[in-house]
């Protein structure tokens, strides 16, 4: 039974027992309003216990602030030390994040709650307090469950500026590493909880946890907890890390934190509205050239003509001036009936297009801050009323632009488009795909298609460096020169010397010598870059388009292994950069020379005739004095970027570019 309390309160429900005492729910008779009391037995304690038992009302009485749990009131009656505070309607955070049932939180909500968390243990650390058992259970939600409070300072202890404490208080799962050793500790131990607590916003799952205590141990000393899902900023992320660091004096103090500029940067927004801050986030015959000619077409269309009203709110008398600007990027297609470039819309004028990409219908471009724009077709209704989706691309305006949906905090870094498949690569080395997964080129272990990016899973704790794929396969490479390959593996294409076709990344054997910096893909072949500027291929080898040919061997028709590329000029040549076609390659130097190999139907290898010459490289006349930058190549053309000018060879015959 509860204690007799006088005529002030209402007893409602208990809320609670443990070994320290009971938590009560009652109702203030002089306003109605809900409270808690909480009980802690006295009757068996020494005068020094009572006086030690008090002490969670002295540290709690030096608290003021909206983050944590109010207190109102103490006092000892004959048979317990009875405190009054706030009572939070909403629960606690570990309750929340279970009831989510693995719904993960969006970035936005995380900060919201971590913020908050922030504020408050910075306020209880200016009092010279340490908290010790800061966990989710002691973080409690008002009834609307958009304000955390921190509650529970029953072991809480004060700290002069000479002190350390030393006793082994907390709960297990969020105990730091000083503590499981012993050592003396100090408001770092509260940071680790702190960061342990992070981690469960952002995982819904605790960082440390094992069936018992000498395992639950060994993993907090080595610090080792599953990796946190790529869809939360890299900044979120890097704090988190720097707070469950092993070593204290290498975790962040609680005003460090506060002045990272994705706390620091929310927080005023937070504290100006506090418990009422909404979540939001983020949602006909062309001519045929068979030497380089410079592209012609895009003075009509300069990007300064892609411009945008901006208004000027500097004039007198209240008038509204409007001005001309020009956008920061302009991009251009042609093909089909177009044989000059044509501006393609962006979402508004000042998205920075930094690259683009194309596959079988899709048209992707990278903007500057790390999000990718799609081009998609209108839908148009025919004199009958019904709906073409079909439409030619010969219609400038059926194409409209979209920003890719996209998981808060994801920078994308890289963009490669297959046949009807795309590949995203972030900041943070995870891959995603997204499209058709009919050749199997999504990585998830199976053909289906998915809508949204999906992270490449097998690849997780792998660093990613670049992603490179043709029309049904996909070749990664890693930062530790590592190359993975998956799709179709027809012509050996994949090289993992078979020709079978595979749904999961796989790691490629390759030669001692052969250290990858850069991939490149064809059709259906594989180009590798090395450190050493060298150049090992795999693949279909119709016409020598990979140059492998030797004496002894003149008309390989296809390498299942990634080989070295030997045709003179090569390995003598440093190469910069390939560009693979369907049956013919470009090789850029680093002294801005250009080399063709393979078919030189129409002219696509940049020669004066259009005569096939076999098994030999062709070294690319007709720049000038004009260093070429970059080479690609298509099925049958080949475009070279110089620094002056842009230059294309290519097909008559061919449909569009």
């Amino acid at each position: 039974m509860m204690e007799n309390i006088g005529d002030k309160f209402e007893h409602i429900r208990v809320v609670g027992r443990g070994a320290f005492g009971s938590v009560h729910l009652c109702r203030r008779l002089s306003d109605g309003k809900q409270v808690i009391i909480k009980q802690i037995p006295v009757e068996q304690m020494t005068r020094e216990e009572k006086q030690q038992s008090l002490s969670e009302a002295k540290v709690h009485s030096k608290l003021d602030h909206p983050n944590i749990i109010a207190y109102y009131d103490h006092f000892l009656g004959e048979k317990s030390i009875v405190i009054v505070m706030e009572y939070a309607a909403g629960g606690t955070l570990y309750d929340y994040l279970q009831q989510r049932h693995g719904a993960f939180l969006q970035e936005e909500e995380v900060l919201n709650f971590f913020i908050q968390i922030v504020m408050a243990l910075d306020h209880v650390h200016s009092r010279k307090v340490l908290h010790r058992d800061l966990k989710s259970q002691n973080i409690l939600l008002n009834e609307r469950k958009d304000t955390l409070k921190i509650g529970d300072f029953g072991i809480s202890k004060v700290l002069d500026s000479k002190t350390k404490a030393s006793s082994v208080v907390g709960t297990p799962c969020y105990i730091s590493p000083e503590l499981c050793e012993g050592k003396h500790y100090n408001q770092k131990s509260d940071i680790w909880a702190l960061g342990c607590v992070l981690y469960e916003l952002l995982t819904l799952k605790r960082p440390f946890e094992a069936t018992n205590l000498p395992a639950l141990v060994l993993k907090i000393m080595h610090g080792s907890f599953a990796p946190i899902a790529d869809h939360y900023s890299s900044e979120l992320r890097q704090m988190l890390l720097s707070m469950l660091h092993r070593d204290p004096q290498k975790r962040p103090t609680i005003r460090q934190i506060i002045v990272q500029p994705i706390i620091f940067g929310l927080m005023y927004c937070l504290y100006t509205d506090i418990g009422t801050i909404p979540c939001i986030s983020r949602s006909s015959q062309r001519p045929s050239f068979s030497s380089p000619v410079q592209l012609q077409g895009f003075a009509n269309e300069h990007p300064d003509s892609a411009l945008s009203v901006q208004k000027d709110f500097s004039a007198k008398d209240g008038e509204c001036k409007t001005e001309s600007v020009a956008a920061c990027s302009a991009v251009y297609y042609w093909g089909g009936s177009y044989s000059t470039p044509h501006h393609l819309p962006l979402p508004s004028s000042d998205t920075e297009i930094v690259s683009i990409s194309l596959g079988r219908t899709q048209m992707a471009g990278l903007t500057r801050d790390g999000r990718v724009v799609l081009w998609k077709t209108k839908e148009k209704e025919d004199t009958t009323g019904t709906t073409q989706a079909k439409i030619s691309i010969s219609d400038s305006s059926v194409f409209y632009p979209v920003f890719l949906e996209e998981k808060a905090g994801v920078h994308i870094v890289q963009i490669v488009c297959g046949n009807l498949f795309t590949l995203l690569l972030t900041d943070r080395g995870i891959l995603l795909s997204f499209g058709s997964g009919s050749n199997g080129c999504l990585g998830h272990g199976d053909y289906n298609d998915v809508s949204q990016p999906k992270i490449v899973e097998e690849l997780l704790g792998v660093d990613v460096k670049a992603v490179a794929c043709g029309s049904s396969h996909v070749v990664v490479l890693t930062r530790e020169h590592t190359v993975y390959t998956w799709g179709r593996g027809q012509n050996g294409r994949l090289g993992l010397g078979k020709s079978d076709s595979f749904v999961l990344p796989q790691k490629v054997p390759l030669l001692a010598a052969c250290e990858p910096e850069q991939i490149y893909c064809g059709h259906d072949c594989t180009f590798l870059l090395t450190s050493t500027k060298e150049i090992y291929a795999c693949g279909s080898n119709r016409h020598n388009k990979l140059a492998v040919d030797t004496p002894s061997h003149p008309h390989k028709e296809e390498a299942y292994m990634f080989v070295p590329v030997k045709t003179e000029p090569f390995p003598d040549v440093q190469v910069k950069s390939v560009g693979a076609g369907a049956s013919h390659t470009a090789f850029l130097s680093e002294q801005g020379e250009v080399f063709t190999v393979g078919s030189n139907q129409d002219g696509r290898l940049g020669t004066e005739t259009t005569e096939t010459i076999p098994n030999r490289v062709i070294k690319v006349e007709g720049f000038g004095t004009s260093k070429v930058s970059q080479i690609a190549c298509g099925d049958s053309f080949t475009v070279a970027l110089t620094e002056i000018v842009l230059s294309t060879w290519h097909s008559c015959s061919t449909s569009g570019t």
